[in-house]
């Protein structure tokens, strides 16, 4: 159920079109964990910063069902090319169908299979970066990501506050410590700036100087 707050959100930040609630309304209909799934006002965000960027050459590592990637292609000009990482193939027929009703097909590529092994083969540069996978790995990820980003490029991170739990000190899960310890890595880390906002589950935007 979404809060009292996110439905404020909602009602008060630019709708998406119908094929994009579509993709929404079918996560919700045929997979188990839809809370995954970033979001409308989420991605909203990820279309404006797509946009206010302007990225050309976008990376997302963890598509779920590919709204987000749909999202950020969204805020792609017409040759702009988003490379997408998911590990479970069998979601991929729902991915595709979602990105072909919208017409975002030809600005996405998919990529199914461990992330760290495919951006070995991914040679970048890229404009933003979207990282949305096993939080255990956080740190793996952003370091291959950030050599392939552009200077002054955007990584933006999901679920780094992850319902509180990196500041509640009665925590001390897998998943938990790894966002500790990867939003204390991205902090002091001098080849970024970083500002982290508490939207859902906390998103960071890292920008490489």
């Amino acid at each position: 159920m979404s809060s009292p707050l996110e439905k404020y959100l909602l009602a008060h930040s630019t709708p998406f079109g119908d094929d994009l609630q579509k993709i929404e309304a079918a996560t919700h209909m045929h997979t188990n964990y839809p809370r995954m799934m970033c979001g409308p006002v989420q991605g909203r965000l990820l279309t404006m910063l797509t946009r206010i960027g302007g990225v050309r050459r976008a990376l997302e590592i963890g598509t779920f069902t590919g709204y987000s990637a749909a999202c950020i292609a969204s805020g792609l000009p017409e040759d702009g090319l988003l490379d997408t990482l998911e590990i479970d193939d069998e979601l991929e027929d729902m991915i595709r169908k979602g990105w072909r009703d919208a017409g975002l097909e030809n600005r996405i590529r998919l990529h199914t299979g461990p992330a760290l092994e495919t951006l070995t083969r991914l040679p970048g540069p890229y404009d933003l970066a979207y990282i949305d996978a096993d939080k255990r790995e956080y740190i793996d990820y952003y370091e291959a990501v950030l050599p392939k980003l552009r200077p002054g490029g955007i990584i933006i991170a999901d679920d780094v506050l992850l319902g509180g739990k990196p500041y509640d000190e009665n925590c001390s899960d897998a998943k938990t410590e790894a966002l500790r310890a990867f939003n204390e890595y991205v902090k002091n880390d001098p080849r970024v700036e970083v500002v982290i906002l508490p939207l859902r589950d906390g998103i960071s935007i890292i920008r490489k100087f």
